[in-house]
């Protein structure tokens, strides 16, 4: 750089400057004006809360927050609340002012720092009246005691987590009486049926985005797509396909994450993609069929733009939705959403394969409703009270993610080791609670026989519990506890530490029956299912599809067949995995841009939103619709299948028999040595102690997937897992090489 070029800059750097300052200017009144409406909407919240008969729902949406806000502000309210949508992936739709789709929390670009660890060990002592289980004294009594009266046994304070400050949340309880029998019911009018019709099929094409090889039915070709923006990709596409392909997805290049270095959150980055600008005659899509939804899906790494001109409609998409392309090139891609197809089709008469594996496994699901006139269950599968429906978006929660960092273990561990329950879901869909749940008090617990109390545990149930752990327990935690933050969960492990929680039937059961030492448990409230099987049939298969496709990519000759046959498999996986999770109703949140007015004056926001971004040219809001009148909400299935998992995390019998006994062998967690566990993620252990468990190929079985015996530095974030994940990957690859 010479004199010139550096004068030249600093004359630039000056026009910045001046361009900058009455913007900064502006945005400072913004924010003026926001702190100011935030105050008034806070003040008008605890007037409302007051109210003898206000509702923490019925406000939050009003108010255009979640109810897990309204409660912090009126603690009052919180035994009816339902805390915002779960961190673990629900999708997020952007919209124009007057569309309508589903909201996801922001994601950082960058990894998120290790869980706090939990709080130092505690003792409450009980108080109110509750049914207690735990370890049968050595004189013989009875290990059930009824203590004293049930009004209060949630009422403990919440702790503070250790290191952040944060109280803990507060989990919703059952209103007593009445009150909260009243939320037993059905949602009038409103049932899962089996449909009536057969979703229309849609043609599809694969982008490789990087490169621009596109691949459909009737071709390949190279696009030039420079920067690859969305209306770069949408000309370049239909100069070359015909306007019968109105899927397009793209398989590498992630072409909604440029910019993102300017963006706080990928989020952002992708949204900005989303909305550039159009070729000519093309506009967002506002709305075409029932199985369609308007507006864009803003995910921050797989999002869903939709766009239409004139009669045509199109979709970009993430193969990523389906599977791990991992470096399969389009026509690959393309070969294994014909193997699925191909695979699905002997089980599934009308199968189609829809936009998204979620979309596809609850229409597959749906399909699978018994129809036979006088068959239980013909008239289709009820759905909850919206009480119930909430309670349980609040206190069910999914996978079980935790790093467990020093000093909980060494600084240094002897090696790492990855193993995998395959198609693990499927094993816990054989029963389900179907119909209205009864409402199982404290006293009513303690009325009941031990019999019947074992039979109400291993029944479909959900169960508001008062833990202590034993005060010699040196291995991880056994039940989800809240921790501070939306959804986010933790799992308690100091010996002798009480906290107060939900938890599903198969977790309480494990907790009392673990193979190491039972815990105290006392049921403070539940809810107890009929036993049935809705999902089995949709899962059986789902399994021999997802079997015959690994078979056939065991025995393949071509390799890229092979590849297709493998990538399909996962896709079945994804189908069960996210099927299941739309049973799992969530609050409906909308978002909407704005454009500014002139000279950048701020519009008015829709009744009960929040603002959420702002831009030179756009605000973005967002608003909480509450629950939908949705015939397949059906969180009790999810939850039970979330809950069973989580609990065979920990000890499972798997498809192995012990040579001695001919019993089933045990597996998981409980069953390696205590301080030997350095993570887990949904489905999959990571442990620093060598695993010998013996692979049946049943779904649920441990799959060994990473190993590296020898010394490892134990992770002490997300960044330095990942690292290690990968590497412990490729380690075993290379041992069968």
């Amino acid at each position: 750089m010479d004199n010139k070029e550096y004068s030249a800059g600093l004359t630039e750097l000056r026009a910045v400057r001046d361009e900058l300052k009455p913007l900064e200017r502006e945005l400072a009144q913004l924010q003026a004006k926001v702190g100011k409406l935030r105050e008034r909407r806070a003040e008008k919240i605890r007037e409302l809360g007051g109210y003898a008969k206000a509702t923490s729902d019925r406000i939050a949406t009003a108010a255009g927050l979640g109810v897990i806000d309204i409660v912090a502000l009126v603690p009052s309210l919180a035994p009816q609340g339902a805390p915002e949508a779960p961190g673990e992936p629900p999708a997020t739709e952007t919209v124009t002012s007057d569309q309508l789709a589903a909201q996801a929390p922001a994601e950082p670009i960058k990894e998120m720092a290790a869980p706090a660890k939990p709080d130092e060990p505690q003792t409450v002592e009980p108080s109110g009246t509750v049914a207690c289980l735990g370890v049968a004294p050595a004189d013989g009594t009875s290990d059930l005691e009824v203590l004293a009266d049930p009004e209060q046994a949630a009422a403990a304070p919440a702790p503070i987590a250790a290191g952040t400050g944060e109280a803990e949340r507060v989990l919703p309880s059952i209103p007593a009486g009445a009150e909260g029998d009243a939320w037993f019911r059905a949602e009038p009018n409103l049932a899962s049926k089996r449909p009536n019709f057969k979703q229309a099929a849609r043609g599809m094409a694969f982008l490789d985005a990087a490169t621009g090889v596109l691949v459909w039915q009737g071709g390949t070709v190279r696009l030039d797509l420079g920067r690859a923006s969305v209306a770069k990709i949408l000309t370049a596409v239909y100069a070359v396909a015909p306007a019968s392909v109105e899927r397009i997805y793209v398989t590498a290049g992630d072409p909604w994450h440029q910019g993102a270095e300017r963006h706080e959150f990928l989020k952002d980055a992708v949204a900005a993609w989303l909305n550039g600008p159009l070729p000519d005659g093309w506009t967002v899509e506002a709305s075409r069929g029932r199985d369609r939804q308007a507006g864009h899906l803003v995910h921050p790494r797989n999002p869903v733009g939709r766009w239409q001109r004139g009669d045509q409609h199109t979709e970009i998409r993430s193969v990523g939705e389906w599977f791990d392309p991992e470096g399969a090139d389009p026509a690959t891609v393309r070969a294994a959403f014909v193997e699925l197809w191909k695979a699905l089709r002997p089980h599934f008469e009308d199968v189609v394969l829809m936009g998204s594996p979620s979309q596809t496994g609850r229409d597959l699901w749906s399909r699978t409703i018994p129809t036979k006139a006088g068959a239980k269950w013909a008239d289709g599968f009820p759905v909850m009270s919206q009480e119930i429906r909430g309670l349980l978006h609040a206190t069910a929660g999914q996978g079980r993610t935790e790093l467990i960092t020093p000093p909980r273990v060494p600084e240094r561990v002897p090696g790492w080791y990855e193993v995998d329950r395959t198609f693990a879901y499927a094993k816990h869909t054989w029963a389900s609670g179907v119909g209205v749940p009864r409402r199982i008090t404290a006293a009513t617990f303690a009325a009941m026989t031990e019999k019947q109390q074992t039979n109400a545990l291993f029944a479909p149930s959900h169960w508001q519990v008062r833990v202590t752990i034993p005060k010699d327990w040196t291995h991880v935690g056994l039940l989800p506890a809240p921790a501070p933050g939306e959804r986010a969960w933790h799992y308690p492990y100091e010996g002798g530490r009480t906290f107060t929680t939900w938890a599903g039937g198969a977790e309480v059961n494990l907790a009392l029956r673990n193979p190491i030492a039972p815990w105290r448990i006392e049921i403070l409230d539940g809810l107890l299912w009929e036993s049935g099987d809705p999902l089995k049939s949709w899962s059986t298969k789902l399994r021999d599809a997802w079997q015959a496709l690994r078979a056939t990519a065991e025995i393949h000759g071509d390799e890229q067949q092979k590849q297709a046959c493998r990538l399909a498999s996962r896709a079945v996986r994804s189908i069960l995995l996210y099927g299941i999770g739309t049973f799992a109703q969530r609050p409906r949140i909308t978002t909407g841009s704005l454009e500014l007015g002139a000279g950048g004056e701020v519009p008015d926001l829709p009744e009960g939103a929040r603002l959420t971004g702002i831009t030179d040219t756009h605000i973005t809001w967002e608003r909480n619709q509450g629950f939908s009148r949705d015939q397949y909400a059906h969180p009790e299935w999810a939850a039970g299948v979330w809950s069973a998992a989580r609990a065979a995390l920990l000890s499972v019998s798997t498809s192995s028999k012990d040579p001695q006994t001919g019993k089933p062998m045990k597996a998981g967690a409980l069953h390696l040595p205590a301080g030997s566990i350095l993570a887990f993620r949904t489905d999959a252990i990571y442990t620093s102690a060598p695993v010998d468990w013996e692979y049946g190929g049943e779904p649920g079985d441990y799959l060994l997937k990473g190993r590296m015996p020898w010394e490892q530095t134990t992770p002490r974030n997300d960044e330095e897992f990942y690292y290690l994940q990968a590497l412990g990957r490729q380690a075993y690859e290379s041992e069968g090489m």
